[in-house]
């Protein structure tokens, strides 16, 4: 590993000090952070080979060394992918776009005595593994960066160019599969990440993953994977995992390579290597942006992750995982509500059958707004997050659970899906949320979500008073207006009428 070897170059403004720092990757210029002086930020950091041209659909390869010094003052573009649907709560303005967009970013303390071995934490970003970067201004890395950890976020291949499997792609691998190449690039920034990030001042035997939604669900793919094994030490999941049947290779009409076979024939392409001459717009368009998820490709993911978990065929390291209690609100929930109790009686009936008795009486109809709420959080989220942690617990792995109910917009939208990002983040102004309670909860949970990252125990080493997930008492930390509070038994009695349920899909 490199020595650290920051060098401060020009002081230009108040706001502007150049950083330089020398990686077994080359010299990279950053600058200190706009909001603090104390902190320098790397942008635009090249971890893989641009899969473009003759490489695009190829597993992420290591980038050769650069020579000469890297400019890396601003962040890449993201990777290609259709923007969200005009209306929805998450849309944003758009940003430049390019297949060459395999780059990471990172923030740290400049360098002192102090500042040798931190914990890292690397950020894996959701969007339903279809859209979003390591870019946004909720994921600025300043605030845990004054805090003592080193924030790294990434890009990595998205939709049909991150996930398509293609029986020609199969037989053009040494392992004789195809798709999960946005799950690659996830192994392939580790990989950097473990080789580089001692120049920074970080510690690479002790990295964190974390992710949100699809980034959490990238984090129960990186677990899952043998390939993954060594490059990181903790997990966070917040809101997102696949404990439910992934794609097969190969096997039906819609298996993931019949999918890609599909899609060339949409597009007149005779094979794949005309398919890889198409210019990526013309790829996207005839995409729907939904198609393509992580699949059982028998390399990556080896098998469906509820196997891998139940045989204890994972990467066993200390897990925190949770959800929030209305994550519906801004994922459609309220637009595909019954109109009344006998039109959620019937749709328990027609999802659930068995479990249907059970579910209409903890989620009853006479309650129909709430009722429908947390059931969709409950049964997309509350359980996979439950099961994750549940497995972890039964193969002697520390797992804890946590359960996010603040309301930073109101009754309306309630603790919506990703609402917990700038609170893990400890930057809540970067939403607008600017009251004295969202900066006091932004304090307490960025608090345990590094204490974790540095000790595997959010109670920073002590046994404290988060206590450990198991799957008899189900502890958990609840996070509200008015701080944290530990609990029990949440899902005590829907958690095992999924459970039930969601084993008969398999």
């Amino acid at each position: 590993m490199a020595r650290i070897l920051f060098l401060l170059l020009v002081i230009t403004t108040a706001k502007s000090i150049a950083v330089e720092v020398q990686t077994p990757s080359g010299i990279l210029v950053g600058k200190s952070s706009e909001s603090s002086e104390t902190i320098s930020v790397f942008k635009n950091i090249p971890y893989a080979i641009p899969p473009v041209g003759a490489r695009r659909w190829t597993y992420a390869e290591p980038i050769p060394a650069w020579k000469g010094k890297r400019n890396a003052t601003t962040f890449s573009p993201s990777c290609q992918q259709h923007p969200y649907p005009e209306g929805s709560f998450f849309s944003r303005p758009s940003e430049p776009t390019s297949e060459d967009c395999l780059y990471l970013n990172i923030w740290t303390p400049l360098p002192s005595a102090e500042n040798k071995n931190l914990p890292v934490m690397v950020w894996i970003h959701g969007g339903a593994l279809t859209r979003g970067s390591g870019a946004s201004a909720a994921y600025d890395g300043t605030e845990l960066a004054k805090k003592g950890v080193i924030l790294v976020t990434i890009n990595y291949r998205l939709g049909v160019f991150g996930y398509m499997a293609h029986p020609e792609l199969s037989a053009e691998s040494e392992h004789r599969g195809s798709g999960n190449y946005g799950t690659s690039d996830q192994i392939q920034a580790l990989r950097w990440v473990k080789q580089n990030i001692s120049a920074f001042g970080g510690n690479p035997d002790n990295v964190t993953i974390f992710g949100e939604s699809a980034g959490s669900w990238s984090v129960n793919h990186l677990v899952a994977s043998p390939l993954a094994r060594g490059l990181f030490h903790r997990a966070i999941g917040q809101s997102g995992g696949n404990f439910r049947p992934l794609p097969q290779l190969t096997g039906s009409d819609n298996a993931a390579e019949a999918r890609g076979t599909k899609l060339q024939k949409s597009l007149g392409a005779s094979s794949i290597s005309e398919l890889r001459m198409l210019d990526s717009h013309q790829i996207l368009s005839a995409d729907d942006g939904r198609s393509y998820r992580a699949i059982v490709d028998g390399h990556i993911l080896p098998d469906q992750l509820y196997h891998l978990f139940e045989q204890g065929k994972f990467n066993q390291v200390p897990l925190m995982v949770g959800y929030n209690a209305e994550e519906g609100t801004t994922l459609g929930a309220l637009r595909y509500m019954p109109k009344d109790a006998e039109g959620l009686k019937q749709l328990m009936q027609d999802r659930y059958k068995g479990q249907a008795g059970i579910l209409n009486q903890l989620y009853p109809g006479d309650q129909l707004r709430d009722s429908v709420l947390r059931l969709s959080a409950d049964s997309g989220f509350g359980w996979n997050m439950h099961h994750w942690a549940n497995k972890t617990n039964q193969h002697g792995v520390d797992a804890y659970m946590y359960y996010f109910v603040h309301r930073p917009l109101g009754d309306e939208l309630g603790a919506f899906h990703a609402a917990e990002i700038p609170y893990a983040f400890n930057n809540p102004k970067a939403l607008n949320f600017n009251t004295k309670t969202d900066q006091s909860l932004a304090d307490v949970m960025s608090d345990l979500w590094i204490n974790f990252a540095i000790h595997g125990n959010p109670n920073g080493g002590s046994t404290g008073h988060w206590n450990k997930y198991s799957g008899s008492t189900k502890h958990y930390m609840e996070f509200g207006s008015k701080g944290s509070k530990p609990g029990t038994g949440l899902m005590q009695d829907s958690y095992e009428a999924f459970e039930t349920h969601y084993a008969l899909e398999r």
